[in-house]
This record gives C-alpha cells, structure tokens and sequence, in this order.
C-alpha cells in the first residue's frame, strides 16, 4: 500500500460525516487509466488519492484469459514516462507482460494507491463530493471515475437463456480452452475476443462461432496500432464524415491467422433462441449444446455513480470532454470512445490522461 500523498481530513457542514480523509483529487479505479492520471497528477504536484478494488496491481489485466496477447509491441502499449520493455520471448506482450509492466510502473512512479478498497457510491456535499467505500469515507474537490468495464460483463437477453443447463461463461471469465475440450462449444460474437476464443477452442472442441454479421478482419500486416488511431480519427470527424474501418476490426494475431489456415474462422448467424439442452436456430432446427462462451461485450461499471443520477438509460454519463455535465465535480475516463478516444487502451490511456489531467490542473 502507498500513501506517498498527506492524509488530510475535514469536517466542513458540507461534509456528511466529519473526519472524513480529503483530498483535492479523487481517482476511482486503479488500472491503466488510473495509473496514466496518476502519473500525470503527480508531476503537477497535485494532492490526489487512487483508490482502487482489486487486491493487487493490473486492473482488468488482472482477470483476463490465460493466453490473451496484447495486440500491438510493447513500445506502442505503454503508459507515459516509461516505455513497456520488450518481452524475452517472440511475438506481442502476454498478459503476464502486461501485468509485469503495470506493478513495476506504480512502484517506479511511487503513485498513492489505496487497496483493496471498494467504492460503494459518491454524494453531493456542500463544497465537495463525498465518496464512500467498504473502508471509511472520503471527500474531494474533483473525482475521476475510472473503473472501466471488466466487471459489468453483457450478455444479450436472448429468449430461453434461463433455461439453458448447459455451461454459459463470458469472456471476462473464461480461462483456457482445456475446460472445454470435447464438448459441443458456441463462441458468441464477432470482435477481437470472439475470434481469438474461437481460435483457441476449435482444436479441442466442437465449435462453432456464431456471430451477427460477418466479421471484419484487418489486414494481415495491420496491428491495433489503427485501431487506436481509427478512434480518433472518428472522434475529430465532423458531421458527415465517416471514417473508414471501426475499433471493432479483428487484428490477425499469430493465433487467429492459424485458424484461418485451419478453417476454423468461418461463422454462422445467431440462434433464435436457447432451449435446456441446446439452441433452435432461424429455420426451426435443433442443435445440443454443452456450453456457450459469450464473447459480447461489457458496459460501463458506474453503479457508484447512481446516488449522483448522472447515469443516462444508455448506461453512459453525458459528458463535455470527460467533465459530466450534470456534476461538474466528476470526470470520466477509459470507459470508451465517449470518455476519451482510445482510452479504453493502454495506447490511448496516456492521451486522455494527458488531457484530462491539464484540464484539472487548471481549475485548481
């Protein structure tokens, strides 16, 4: 635990409880963004706190397959100040890379981390924002929100779901493809996930990759490097531009090339429905099922911003730059093109790090 900033406490009438800790700046998550604010905030000398609920260092990195690679070099995924090192080994960095990375970059930059400490929901005082968690209570001038997605997992309400006996896991909690050898497998959804799931499951299982449209898959020499900038591009075009290509495309990764060669990449369009023991498809035909991997998406982890009704039925916070327009006093980041173009990356983290941290600067 790091607590390199000084703890200060106050206990104005706009405050809900007195002794509350305060700081100027509140981060709420301590992934890759939380990290690039951090780093960003200190070197501006800024009183701010990270208070994040994972156990240890890594974020959402933390949870992820056992095989997932990042999809650029490490010198195109890194946080500001210090470049991710080169891993010992071919190919991109491995999840445990990326976790490597993220430990060591705290430590280097020494940034005040509070763990694990779960934030249950922010309110309104008088002059502050008041943030109250499993561990006590906090206050600040400004909070940044910055809890991702990984733990708000969506599944589509597809009819009989309940039903199903079968094994359903989303991509957020799969594991490896060992648990589903010699089973009849549905890998659900068309992006990046989907098609490196599939990947690694056909050759143990019987699968097949159900997905709503035909996927869209980049050039074989074309890494995530583009799809960061296609982010951007869309967020800077005005009306009636649309720039080519989405953040959706599949980056041909060694392990989806080598399905493709196997022909394990073609795909079928959905079920209509779930039953006990299976799926019916469009024409009315039955098919058993042993499990479904859900590789469908996440939403925006913003239960702790319901006190504040800020939260649109979209799921998002309206936003001018990554300031709420209904609470001033709250930021977002690494939610979304919405929060920052690319900022659900380790590429575009920095970016709107950068930004977002010069706009609080200025109004401190």
């Amino acid at each position: 635990m790091l607590t390199a900033c000084p703890k200060k406490t106050i206990s104005s009438a706009g405050v809900r409880s007195e002794g509350a800790e305060a700081h100027d700046i509140i981060i709420i998550g301590g992934g890759q963004m939380g990290l690039s604010l951090g780093y960003y905030l200190r070197r501006a000398g800024a009183d701010f706190l990270i208070l994040d609920a994972e156990d240890g260092p890594g974020g959402a990195w933390r949870h992820g397959w056992d095989s997932l690679r990042l999809f650029s070099p490490a010198g195109y995924s890194s946080l500001p100040g210090w470049l991710m090192p080169v891993p010992n080994h071919e190919g991109y960095p491995t999840r445990d890379d990326v976790l490597d990375y993220l430990t060591r970059y705290e430590e280097r930059y020494v940034l005040p981390i509070r763990r694990p400490v779960r934030v249950e929901s922010i309110e309104r005082a008088e002059s502050h924002l008041q943030v109250l968690t499993d561990r006590g209570q906090f206050a600040a001038q400004f909070v940044v929100s910055a809890t991702g997605t990984w733990s708000q997992p969506y599944i589509p309400d597809v009819p009989g779901r309940d039903l199903f006996k079968g094994h359903q896991v989303h991509s957020a909690h799969y594991v490896r493809p060992e648990d589903f050898a010699g089973q009849t497998v549905l890998v659900v959804g068309g992006g990046n996930s989907g098609a490196q799931i599939i990947a690694e499951v056909a050759p143990v299982a019987r699968a097949l990759w159900v997905t709503t449209h035909d996927p869209l898959f980049l050039p074989d020499d074309v890494d995530g490097r583009v799809l960061f900038e296609r982010a951007v591009a869309r967020m800077k075009a005005g009306p009636g531009d649309t720039p080519v290509g989405g953040i959706g495309d599949i980056v041909m990764v060694p392990p989806v090339k080598e399905a493709r060669s196997r022909g394990d990449l073609s795909s079928i369009r959905s079920f209509d429905r779930l039953t006990a023991s299976g799926v019916v498809w469009p024409d009315g035909s039955e098919m058993a099922v042993d499990a479904i991997i859900w590789c469908t998406g996440f939403r925006p982890s913003l239960g702790h911003l319901h006190e504040l009704g800020v939260v649109e039925d979209d799921g998002k916070v309206l936003v001018n730059g990554q300031r709420a327009i209904k609470e001033p006093r709250l930021w977002l980041a690494g939610y979304g093109d919405w929060a920052g173009p690319g900022s659900a990356t380790l590429m575009g983290a920095a970016r709107t790090a950068r930004d977002l941290s010069a706009s609080l600067a200025s109004i401190q």
